[in-house]
C-alpha cells in the first residue's frame, strides 16, 4: 500500500467536503448541466466495472464544471431490489421466506443503514466529483413516493392493467420478472426424438424438454409439410386436429394442428407445445384456446406425476431414464444452446400463470423508436442496441414481484366485487398490506395488493426524483446527459424513455454516453471464474488517479481489458508531473505571473502549441470524447513540455538575460497551469495538489477544479502550412526534430549530451529557424550552426 499516496488523496477529499468545491447553487446564474447518473447497487463493494464506467461520466461532469456551467450531479444508491434482499440474507446468515415479511424489512433497512456509508465512500475516494449532499436511495420516503405516484398516474390513464397470465418466471427467486431481465446462457443438452404414436402409426416428436410431457397440449406441424398431410383427416381442416397423438409415458392424447409456427427443418419437423415451455407455447396455447396443464410449481418442483416433488433438472434426468428403459427414444444428439435466465442469480426461467401487473408498452414500439433517434447517443451506434431490443419487444413490462423489500404497490382490491382502490397522492407513501380499508362500492374489506413494484419501476423514475431534489424552476426535465453501462440499455435507458414519455410526453435527457464493460485477458469478470479485479486494492497500490488514467485509455462504449501496466502508466504520468513541476517551481519560488513586454519567439511558438491542445481537447471533451482528449494532452505533456521545451528553456531560466529569463518563467508557468487544467478532470488529486502547492497564492480560484477551463486564443491559431512550407507549427517540429537528431547522434557515437559539436542545416531549414538559433545552440551545445546542403552533426574536440 502506497500510504503516501492514500494520505494526500485523504487530505484533498477532506478539502473538497468541507469547501464544498461540487456542491451545485440552484441560485446560480448559468447554464446548469444536469446529470442522471446511474445508483449503483448496494452491494459491499465497488467492482472494477463501476470504476470504468464511473470514472468516463466524471470526466465529463469535471469538464462542463470548468467550462462555467452549473453541474448538478446528485448521487444515489439502488438498494429496493432482489441484490439487496440477497446481500442480507448473506450478511445476517438469514432466509426471506423463513420469517414474517415486516422483520426482514426492517432487516434490509437496518443493514442497509449500517453498510451503505462505506459503500458510497468509495466513489469518493475514486474521486467521483458528486454532490453528495444531495443524495437519494431508490426505496427512501421520496422515492417511495414518486415511485408510487407514478404507478397511479399511469393506472389511471388506463396504461397499468393486472391479469392473470403465463408470467416469465424465476423458481430460484420465486418472482415474476420482465423480459429485460432476461440474459442467454450457453448449456450443454440432449435433442431427443421421441416415439409419439398417431392413428397406430409412429410420429417422431424432437424436444430439448423431455420433462414436459406431462404438460404436453398439442402437436404443431407446419400445413405445407407434405410428411403430415395425413394428420389433417377428414375434411382437410387445418384449424383444429382431425387425428391425434398419444403421448410416450402418459398415454393420453392431444390434438395434432396445423399450425405455420412449426419449423419444418427443425427436428422432425413436429413440435410439442407444452404449458409453459416458453413464449412461443403460451402464445400458441392462447391463439388455439388450449386448456393449459401447469406442472410446476414456483420453487421449481413438479406437482404430480412420477417425478411429483422433484427439481426440474432432477425430473429431467428421470423422465430420460424412463423412456430409455421403455425404448421411446428413437435419437439422441448433444447439442450447446442458448437458455433464457434470470440476470440476477443465473437461473434458467419458466413460464407460469400468475396474477401480475402490467405497463402497455408493446402498442407504441414506433414512439420508443422515434424518442430514441431525438437523443444524441455517444457513441452513435449504441443507438441501434436500443432499436434492436423495442423491435424484438413480445410482453408488455411486468412491473410487480413477488418478493418482500421493495415498494408496495398502493392499491388495494375488494375480493367481493373486484373494485380497485387507489389511496389518495396525500396519503404517500403508503403499504396497503398495514391498513385495513372498506370498499367504496359494496362496503365489503378490500385487501392490500402484497405484491412489490419492480425496481425498474423506481429506477425509470431517477430524471424525476434526482429533480425532486432541489426545489428549482432550472432542474427541469430533459435533463443534460444520462450515463450508463450498455448491457442495462434494455433496462435503465429503455424503461426511462418509457416512464418520462407517458408521463410528460418529455424526452427525460437529450444526451447519453454507453460506457463498455471490462474484461481480464479477454474474458468478461466473474467471481465463479476468480478473474475479478478489486479497483480498491488497486486505489491502495496506485491511487486513483492512476486508475482512472487506465479508464480513460478506452473508448465510450467499447469494452477494455484490463492490464495492470495502463495503471503504471498513469502512476508514472503523476511521477512525472510531480517533477516537472517541482523543477518549474524551483524557478520561480517567488515568482508573481506577469506576461513581460517582450516574449521570446521559442515561447510564442510553444505557446502556440499549448494553444492548438487546448482547441482539440476541448472540442474532443465536448464529443464526449475523453480517451483522444487524453492522448492529446498526454503527448503535449510528455514530447513537447518535459521531453522538449523544458530542455529549451532550461539555459535561459539559468543563465538567460532579465528578459530572457521573463519570458521563460511566464512561458513555464502558464503552459504548465494549463496542462494541470486539461488533465484535471482525468485526474483530479494530483492536479489539486500541484494546484495548491504552487499556484493557489496567485489564482483566483480555491480549487483547480472551479477555476476556468484554459481558453482557445484564437489570435494564436494554426496556419494551416505545411512541411515544406515550413509553417509555423512545423518550425516548432523541425526545431524539436533536429533536437532528437542531435541527441541520437550524440548517443550513437557514446557521447554526453552535453558534447560539443557544430551544426549543418540545409538552406531552408537554416533560413526558417533563424529566429531560434540561438535556442538551438543553448540545447544541442552547439558551437556554431551553419548553412550546408544536408544536415550533418560534427563533433567539436
Amino acid at each position: 500500500m502506497d500510504g503516501e499516496i492514500r494520505n494526500y488523496e485523504k487530505e484533498i477529499l477532506d478539502y473538497w467536503a468541507k469547501e464544498k468545491i461540487y456542491k451545485f447553487d440552484p441560485k446560480k446564474k448559468g447554464k446548469v448541466y444536469g446529470i442522471d447518473t446511474p445508483p449503483p447497487t448496494v452491494s459491499g463493494d465497488m467492482h472494477v466495472g463501476h470504476a470504468f464506467s464511473y470514472s468516463q461520466q466524471d470526466f465529463i461532469a469535471r469538464f462542463r464544471r470548468m467550462m462555467g456551467e452549473n453541474v448538478f450531479y446528485p448521487f444515489g444508491t439502488d438498494d429496493n431490489g432482489l441484490p439487496t434482499e440477497r446481500l442480507v440474507e448473506k450478511l445476517n446468515s438469514i432466509k426471506s421466506r423463513n420469517m414474517p415479511r415486516g422483520e426482514f424489512i426492517d432487516q434490509c433497512l437496518w443493514t442497509l443503514r449500517k453498510i451503505t456509508p462505506d459503500f458510497v465512500q468509495q466513489w469518493k475516494n475514486l474521486g467521483i466529483s458528486a454532490d453528495y449532499d444531495m443524495f437519494y436511495s431508490t426505496i427512501d420516503k421520496n422515492s417511495r413516493k414518486i415511485s408510487q405516484k407514478s404507478f397511479i398516474d399511469l393506472y389511471k390513464k388506463g396504461l397499468i392493467y393486472k391479469k392473470d397470465f403465463p408470467t416469465i418466471w424465476c423458481v430460484e427467486c420465486q418472482t415474476a420478472i420482465a423480459q429485460a431481465e432476461l440474459e442467454d446462457k450457453e448449456e450443454k443438452s440432449l435433442f431427443l426424438t421421441l416415439k409419439f404414436s398417431a392413428g397406430g402409426t409412429d410420429l417422431p416428436v424432437s424436444t430439448t424438454r423431455p420433462e414436459l410431457l406431462s404438460a404436453c397440449v398439442a402437436i404443431f406441424v407446419n400445413p405445407k409439410d407434405k410428411r403430415y398431410q395425413w394428420t389433417k383427416g377428414k375434411g382437410n381442416s387445418s384449424k383444429l386436429g382431425q387425428v391425434k397423438a398419444k403421448v410416450p409415458l402418459f398415454g393420453w392424447e392431444v390434438p395434432i394442428i396445423a399450425d405455420e409456427s412449426a419449423d419444418m427443418k427443425k427436428g422432425t419437423g413436429a413440435m410439442m407445445v407444452c404449458s409453459y415451455g416458453d413464449k412461443y407455447d403460451a402464445e400458441a396455447i392462447r391463439r388455439h384456446n388450449l386448456v393449459p396443464k401447469i406442472i410446476f410449481n414456483y420453487d421449481g418442483t413438479l406437482n404430480s406425476g412420477i417425478c411429483k416433488g422433484m427439481k426440474i433438472k432432477d425430473a429431467r434426468k428421470k423422465i430420460i431414464d424412463e423412456l430409455r428403459t421403455k425404448n421411446l427414444i428413437v435419437k439422441e444428439e448433444p447439442i450447446v444452446h442458448a437458455l433464457n435466465v434470470h440476470d440476477k442469480c443465473g437461473t434458467e426461467i419458466e413460464f407460469l400463470p400468475t396474477e401480475q401487473w402490467f405497463i402497455k408498452i408493446l402498442d407504441k414500439k414506433k414512439e420508443w423508436i422515434s424518442l430514441g433517434k431525438k437523443i444524441k447517443w455517444y457513441p452513435e451506434y449504441m443507438r441501434k442496441r436500443y432499436e434492436s431490443w423495442v423491435n424484438g419487444l413480445d410482453w408488455d413490462w411486468t412491473i410487480s414481484r413477488d418478493r418482500y423489500f421493495g415498494i408496495p404497490i398502493p392499491v388495494w382490491e375488494c375480493k367481493s366485487c373486484g373494485e380497485i382502490i387507489l389511496p389518495d397522492e396525500r396519503e404517500l407513501p403508503i403499504d396497503p398490506t398495514n391498513i385495513k380499508i372498506t370498499c367504496p362500492v359494496c362496503k365489503a374489506e378490500a385487501v392490500g395488493e402484497t405484491k412489490v413494484l419492480d425496481t425498474w419501476a423506481t429506477s425509470s423514475l431517477t430524471p424525476q426524483i434526482i429533480s425532486s431534489l432541489v426545489g428549482s424552476k432550472k432542474i427541469k426535465i430533459p435533463h443534460s446527459l444520462r450515463a450508463q453501462a450498455h448491457e442495462i440499455i434494455r433496462t435503465w435507458t429503455f424503461y426511462t424513455i418509457v416512464k418520462s414519455y407517458l408521463h410528460e410526453k418529455k424526452l427525460p435527457w437529450n444526451n447519453i454516453m454507453i460506457s463498455g464493460f471490462v474484461t481480464l485477458h479477454g474474458e468478461k469478470m466473474s467471481k465463479s471464474k476468480g478473474n475479478v479485479i478489486n479497483p480498491n486494492d488497486v486505489m491502495d497500490k496506485y491511487g486513483a488517479d492512476a486508475l482512472r488514467f487506465w479508464a480513460s485509455g478506452s473508448k465510450l462504449g467499447e469494452n477494455m481489458d484490463y492490464r495492470e501496466e495502463d495503471v503504471l502508466a498513469g502512476k508514472k504520468f503523476i511521477t512525472k508531473l510531480k517533477n516537472a513541476s517541482n523543477f518549474v517551481f524551483m524557478n520561480l519560488k517567488d515568482y508573481k505571473p506577469k506576461k513581460p513586454k517582450k516574449m521570446e519567439k521559442i515561447d510564442e511558438l510553444f505557446l502556440k502549441i499549448v494553444n492548438n491542445c487546448v482547441f482539440t481537447a476541448t472540442s474532443r471533451f465536448e464529443g464526449y470524447d475523453y480517451s483522444k482528449a487524453k492522448s492529446n494532452i498526454d503527448e503535449l505533456f510528455w514530447k513537447f513540455f518535459c521531453d522538449n521545451y523544458l530542455e529549451i528553456a532550461k539555459w535561459r531560466v539559468y543563465n538567460g538575460s532579465k528578459q530572457e529569463k521573463e519570458s521563460a518563467f511566464y512561458t513555464l508557468y502558464q503552459s504548465l497551469l494549463t496542462i494541470l487544467k486539461l488533465i484535471a478532470p482525468i485526474m483530479p488529486f494530483i492536479t489539486e495538489e500541484l494546484y495548491q502547492k504552487y499556484y493557489r497564492k496567485n489564482e483566483k480560484d480555491k480549487s483547480i477544479h472551479i477555476s476556468k477551463w484554459p481558453e482557445y486564443n484564437k489570435k494564436q491559431e494554426l496556419a494551416e502550412g505545411n512541411w515544406r512550407e515550413l509553417g509555423w507549427a512545423n518550425r516548432f517540429f523541425v526545431f524539436t526534430d533536429l533536437i532528437s537528431k542531435v541527441r541520437s547522434k550524440k548517443t550513437e557515437d557514446k557521447k554526453p549530451l552535453n558534447f560539443p559539436v557544430v551544426l549543418t542545416l540545409d538552406k531552408k531549414t537554416y533560413n526558417s529557424l533563424k529566429e531560434f538559433h540561438q535556442d538551438l545552440k543553448n540545447v544541442t551545445n552547439a558551437k556554431e550552426i551553419k548553412e550546408g546542403k544536408e544536415f550533418k552533426v560534427e563533433f567539436v574536440d
